[in-house]
């Protein structure tokens, strides 16, 4: 019988954006600009982005690791699942993560935001369970750091 591990962790990140929430919740909504903020990584090339922002609605992102990365050619693929929309409010999702068809992870995420003096407080708790061999929730937490600090250079635009 094989032995399966599983590490559950949650982790919150808050993040404040010198922009109205109506703003900072576009960059999740519109598909151009989550493309741009969300989609382009230096180690990985995107070959699939499709978005249904919608409750019930899902995203499917496919990337594969470019010559030099950890994973060279490996597919990795992001499934996303909308459970909760509140425009300029909040958006609750699960998501898995795999290479190819192997899952590493499942978690579930909110992002709420708070109009703030000036601006927009993110809140950001992601509460997920990491399967053997696994990215851990260090490096999920650390990637989500660079994610919401991509997304600040892109609301400087």
């Amino acid at each position: 019988m094989e032995d399966r591990s599983v590490t559950h962790s949650t982790f919150v990140i808050e993040r404040s954006y010198p922009a109205p929430p109506e703003r900072v919740f576009a960059a999740f909504a519109d598909p151009a600009t989550k493309r741009r903020w969300y989609g382009a990584h230096e180690t990985m090339t995107l070959e699939e982005f499709q978005m249904d922002f919608r409750v019930g609605g899902s995203d499917r992102l496919g990337y594969r690791f470019n010559e030099g990365s950890p994973f060279p050619g490996a597919r990795l693929n992001n499934d996303t699942r909308y459970l909760d929309i509140v425009a300029n409010r909040r958006i609750v999702v699960a998501y898995t993560m795999a290479f190819g068809e192997r899952r590493f992870s499942s978690s579930q995420a909110t992002f709420e935001f708070l109009p703030a003096d000036g601006g927009t407080n993110l809140i950001f708790t992601e509460q997920g369970a990491y399967f053997e061999g696994a990215d851990g929730p260090q490096m999920r937490e650390g990637g989500w750091r660079k994610l919401l600090e991509k997304l600040a250079a892109d609301l400087a635009r």
